[in-house]
């Protein structure tokens, strides 16, 4: 299934050709310091396989390559939540260096939110962020996401322990 919200910014799945990109972009420090540690860092062409593996194995699809004018420009996935939370999912997602400061997380972030609501029936989206990723945040507001707290020394990332800024959104 592929999601398009114009002609520059898609979402579509992963594909087996994606991986030499996949690890390209991946395997850069600046990104993984925004990641969850479970993302490896060096990121390799196997990592690279095994998370496509992954994803190609969802029904429905969750995670999705965002492209850009045609290249691969990273990804954005949903995790919905279960039990009483099961109207809700977290959304995920990076997109690769050289694409910072276009608009393209801002636009993948609507665009997963939109599909989580038609697919799952979801109506609360909710992201976590470093506190020190400004243009995190930024991309979170621009989508429509609002801060609804910030959880005081609740992640640790190199070493270094910081706070995490939480953003939601609900679509009725």
């Amino acid at each position: 299934m592929t999601i398009m919200r114009n002609e520059n910014v898609v979402l579509r799945p992963f594909t087996d050709k994606d991986k030499q990109t996949l690890a390209k972009l991946c395997n850069n420090k600046n990104i993984w310091n925004n990641l969850r540690d479970y993302v490896p860092f060096p990121y390799s062409e196997d990592d690279a396989d095994f998370f496509i593996n992954l994803c190609q194995s969802e029904v429905p699809v969750q995670n999705y390559a965002i492209t850009y004018k045609g290249e691969l420009a990273g990804s954005v996935g949903l995790i919905p939540q279960k039990d009483v939370h099961r109207l809700s999912a977290e959304v995920g997602y990076w997109v690769g260096e050289d694409y910072w400061g276009k608009g393209i997380a801002t636009e993948a972030v609507k665009l997963i939110t939109m599909y989580g609501k038609k697919e799952f029936g979801l109506m609360r989206f909710y992201a976590g962020v470093y506190e020190y990723n400004k243009a995190s945040m930024r991309v979170l507001e621009k989508a429509g996401f609002t801060l609804e707290g910030i959880f005081k020394k609740s992640i640790i990332k190199n070493g270094i322990i910081a706070d995490e800024h939480r953003y939601g959104l609900v679509i009725e």
